[in-house]
């Protein structure tokens, strides 16, 4: 979403870096240009004033205009100043100590909004909770369906009342139904309109008074930019949220309602959904997202998605095969499945700080990863194991079983044997050789 917005900054930032000392002529220039970045981006006008004045002020200092490195002072006082826009720290769900906890979720027709009731649960389930989900778009066709198929994927209870008209009553049911069930959380779905008016925000008015919920949260289609800014503002109004969920932050949008809505609601962005699969959802770190915007990366959400995707034994276990140069097409599909789960390469390689830009502009393509899964699924055990044993007539057989080629079978193979010759490299003790972009997806296989 902020490639733009990052590479602007970057150019900008990257040229102060280079330079041994700074005059205000130098800041000045580079809060031009910072300015123009983020208005482009589509960042509200005053929250760019104040967010420039801010840095500015900060990069005046004699602190940083005295320093043996200034330009790296300035990149840091951006990258404070960014997560401090976006609301400095993450912040986490308010949970009752009486259950259920209830969340509210809100905002108009097409953010998303039913969806990410869905990846919400999904994300609580993961931690533990015992959610129930409660359908309470009655105006919406099919909305209801759309929940219960969720519930149905996510193996967790949707309430509904056939038949009803009355949002309210649905509501307030749910919730008794939720705690007589046991449940840690309800999320209640609200119905959604094309634009605001005043019966979609009298029935949200009429749901909170009812079931008191300790959670509001705006859902906001990121792609809308500015106007999902504006429908914040008049949300906050009438229904005062205590929080954003931001959805469709993996698309190509310019980033606008991400820099501005913590500064213009004084509400955080608690959520981030970055794909359209259900566990494409976690809690918003401004900071960390302040990082990745500049270029530094953002190590700690790839190491917990590794942590929750792969296997402490596994990992131990491949460890030993490495050290032993025994590194088979068994490990490397484990390995590749692994890490698709974590998600879109693309998106894991931008977390990894000091990778050079010709590598995370590589198009990878996922489709090349399926191909390279049906090729090895295609082999025998024993050819997976002693990949030197495959012969033409066995490429020949694999080609047909994958529906591939056998060029592709011969590419994949020279491929793995370049990787496994790493392998004893760095068994050895020996210094890793860097690894061609083409490894990583993008020259295909």
């Amino acid at each position: 979403m902020f490639d733009t917005l990052s590479e602007k900054l970057q150019s900008v930032l990257g040229g102060l870096k280079g330079q041994g000392r700074l005059s205000e002529d130098d800041i000045n220039k580079a809060m031009r240009e910072i300015r123009l970045a983020l208005l482009e981006a589509d960042v509200n006008f005053k929250v760019v004033k104040q967010f420039v004045a801010a840095v500015k002020e900060r990069a005046m200092g004699a602190d940083v205009l005295e320093s043996l490195t200034p330009g790296q002072q300035v990149v840091k006082i951006v990258h404070e100043e960014l997560a401090a826009l976006m609301g400095a720290a993450s912040t986490k769900l308010t949970f009752s100590p009486r259950p259920p906890t209830v969340v509210l979720m809100v905002g108009l027709q097409g953010s998303g909004k039913t969806t990410a009731c869905g990846k919400l649960a999904r994300f609580l389930k993961a931690q533990g909770k015992n959610v129930e989900l409660i359908a309470c778009d009655i105006y919406r066709p099919a909305a209801i369906d759309q929940l219960k198929m969720l519930g149905s994927q996510l193996e967790v209870p949707v309430f509904s009342i056939d038949g009803s008209t009355d949002a309210v009553v649905i509501a307030k049911q749910g919730v008794k139904d939720a705690a007589s069930g046991g449940r840690d959380v309800a999320i209640i779905d609200t119905a959604g309109r094309l634009h605001i008016d005043e019966k979609l925000m009298a029935e949200l008015v009429d749901i909170r008074a009812e079931v008191k919920p300790h959670n509001i949260l705006l859902v906001l289609d990121s792609m809308t930019g500015q106007d999902a800014v504006n429908v914040a503002e008049q949300f906050m109004q009438q229904v005062n949220f205590d929080g954003v969920v931001l959805t469709k932050l993996d698309g190509d949008a310019r980033g606008g309602a991400a820099l501005s809505v913590k500064a213009v609601t004084g509400k955080p962005i608690k959520f981030a959904s970055t794909g359209e699969k259900l566990d494409s959802f976690d809690y918003f770190h401004p900071d960390r997202m302040a990082g990745r915007i500049l270029g530094m990366g953002d190590v700690l959400t790839l190491i917990e998605h590794a942590q929750t995707q792969i296997d402490e034994k596994k990992a131990l276990e491949l460890e030993q095969k490495l050290r032993k140069a025994q590194f088979t097409f068994d490990d490397f599909l484990e390995q590749m499945q692994s890490m698709r789960k974590m998600g879109p390469l693309a998106g894991m390689l931008a977390m990894i700080p000091g990778v050079p830009k010709a590598i995370k502009n590589q198009q990878i393509d996922e489709r090349e990863l399926d191909r390279v899964e049906a090729i090895i699924c295609s082999m025998t055990l024993e050819e997976r194991r002693a990949p030197e044993i495959i012969n033409g007539s066995r490429r020949k057989r694999i080609a047909a079983g994958s529906g591939t080629n056998v060029q592709a079978v011969n590419q994949l193979l020279s491929r793995f044997k370049q990787m496994q010759k790493m392998m004893k490299q760095f068994a050895s003790g020996k210094k890793m050789p860097n690894i061609p972009p083409e490894m990583l997806g993008g020259g295909g296989f």
